[in-house]
């Protein structure tokens, strides 16, 4: 806790003079063109990685950036409520599926190294069982199933009624893309190609 509060008073002596105004025009309202679903990892930083600064994007993350199924009933959908708040209520023009290299979601789909003790994590994971059956024979599956993982919840985001009648309506777009962590290489989904290809 120490280090945060540290961290606190060097963005409030340093930073915030700077963008307090910016702030100020945010109290009421916020106004961000794209919803980006990104991985947990402390690594990958949507607003590092994209030099976004307040406002700008409205971010959900969880264990490698997944999209569950568009489905109601039991149990409480985080995920899908704040998709569902972005395009509904802030009318996000983008969203961004934005997966990483050396994802240890997918690491632990393909070793199968969650164990069925955990509460939450194992029911999780199961969601990358789609993107993993399309890599079971790949030559390099982690980098496969990084990618096609993207791919899937891409799919999934566009079964969600209100995201497709988004696109319909106002030409909300879903979009995917890949963040190598050691190189900080950014590929972007083509789906005319259906591949990842480098942005220069």
């Amino acid at each position: 806790m120490q280090k945060l509060l540290d961290g606190y008073r060097n963005f409030r002596e340093g930073h915030w003079p700077q963008v307090r105004r910016v702030y100020e025009q945010l109290a009421d309202r916020q106004r961000p063109d794209t919803l980006i679903i990104a991985c947990s990892d402390s690594r990958v930083d949507p607003h590092t990685i994209f030099d976004a600064g307040p406002g700008e994007l409205f971010v959900v993350r969880n264990v490698a950036n997944l999209v569950p199924p568009c489905e109601q009933g039991e149990g409480l959908h985080g995920t899908s409520a704040a998709i569902e708040f972005a395009v509904v209520k802030l009318e996000v023009q983008t969203i961004l599926v934005l997966g990483h290299a050396r994802c240890g979601g997918c690491t632990a789909a393909l070793d199968h190294t969650i164990g069925a003790d955990t509460m939450f994590l194992a029911p999780w994971i199961t969601l990358l069982e789609p993107a993993l059956a399309r890599v079971h024979d790949h030559h390099d599956p982690q980098t496969a199933l990084e990618r096609e993982s993207i791919v899937v919840s891409m799919e999934r985001l566009k079964a969600f009624p209100f995201i497709a009648a988004a696109m319909h309506t106002r030409g909300l777009t879903v979009q995917g893309a890949r963040f190598g962590v050691a190189d900080g290489r950014l590929e972007v989904y083509d789906a005319a190609t259906k591949s990842f290809e480098n942005v220069t």
